[in-house]
């Protein structure tokens, strides 16, 4: 394990400059979906495949920035339902029961044929590092590389902790989360699975506030200081999409299936990026992951949360896509 401060990589290690797609589509991968991809930096670079959190974030510009654009072909996309993918998970009438990991896994499969790629560098964040994990796991020898940063692997202790187990560190705004779900509700249960009844409802604009409102808590941050949770179409599609996969056990393979299948994780490098103040660190699982796969190495940067664009983070992301491209 590397302990890195705020700072320590330097300023030769900082992000790259903005950049555009140089190329993008529309992929039709079935049950009616078709999801957006870019692709940015060399054509003739290592391709790199950058995974989203969420579920149901998107992929934003920022990510093209923690790559050398000479040295890599970066390729962007946003997962089934989110960003410019159709159709939106915010929209009632979308099917969600088509909208499960082994889709998604099935989709990236999709988009890498379609590309002409071979082999690939998969970077993800949050959510996106355990599609990527379990990428890796499911589809052995088309994954040269990991990078992954406020790591998760999709347990249910994972979902307990951030959906109640903070409700002890944050106990106001837990109220207030609880408030939103009506008398009668699986208080007592799983709450993601609680509110994502109410969200498939014709009426779930006020449910879905109040999802994103307990989500800025635990960040933490001020109340309605997020951005994109201001705007009701993504605040609508993210919640619905968050709590469709945490109410349904992430639709992994039995619980703990990520790290019971480390082991599939063997000859694979990988550099986990980790805030020592991100939440989920209170459940020790990111070192249970480092000592089941010793193929990575895990770096934790000081007074850094659950941010990939947090400082020393950054960082620490750039200084990992760039040893790999040295590879």
């Amino acid at each position: 394990m590397v302990t890195a401060g705020r700072g320590s990589y330097g300023a030769g290690m900082s992000l790259y400059p903005e950049i555009e797609p140089y190329d993008h589509g529309m992929l039709d991968v079935g049950d009616g979906n078709r999801v957006y991809w870019e692709t940015c930096g060399n054509p003739r670079g290592k391709p790199a495949l950058v995974l989203h959190g969420g579920p149901g974030s998107g992929c934003t510009p920022y990510f093209r920035r923690l790559f050398d654009p000479a040295a890599y072909r970066i390729v962007l996309l946003d997962q089934r339902g989110c960003g410019r993918s159709t159709p939106h998970a915010s929209a009632y009438g979308t099917d969600m029961s088509v909208n499960t990991t082994a889709r998604l896994l099935a989709d990236l499969e999709s988009l890498r044929r379609r590309l002409g790629i071979g082999r690939w560098l998969v970077w993800g964040v949050s959510w996106g590092s355990v599609l990527g994990l379990r990428y890796a796991q499911t589809y052995p020898g088309v994954v040269s590389e990991l990078v992954l940063t406020g790591v998760a692997t999709g347990s249910e202790a994972e979902v307990e902790l951030l959906t109640r187990g903070l409700g002890k560190v944050f106990p106001e705004a837990f109220e207030r989360f609880l408030a939103g779900l009506p008398e009668g509700a699986a208080r007592d249960g799983n709450l993601a699975a609680a509110y994502n009844r109410l969200l498939e409802s014709p009426d779930p604009g006020v449910r879905a506030r109040a999802w994103t409102d307990w989500e800025t808590a635990i960040i933490p941050a001020p109340p309605r200081s997020v951005q994109r949770f201001e705007d009701p179409e993504f605040r609508m599609g993210f919640a619905r999409t968050v709590t469709h996969y945490w109410g349904n056990g992430q639709f992994l393979d039995g619980e703990g299936a990520v790290l019971r299948d480390a082991h599939l994780l063997k000859g694979v490098p990988g550099t986990l990026v980790q805030g020592s103040l991100d939440f989920g660190n209170l459940l020790g699982t990111v070192w249970q992951l480092q000592h089941a796969w010793p193929d990575c190495e895990l770096v934790v940067v000081s007074e850094a949360g659950h941010d990939a664009g947090a400082p020393g983070v950054r960082e620490a992301l750039v200084a990992a896509t760039d040893g790999y491209a040295r590879r």
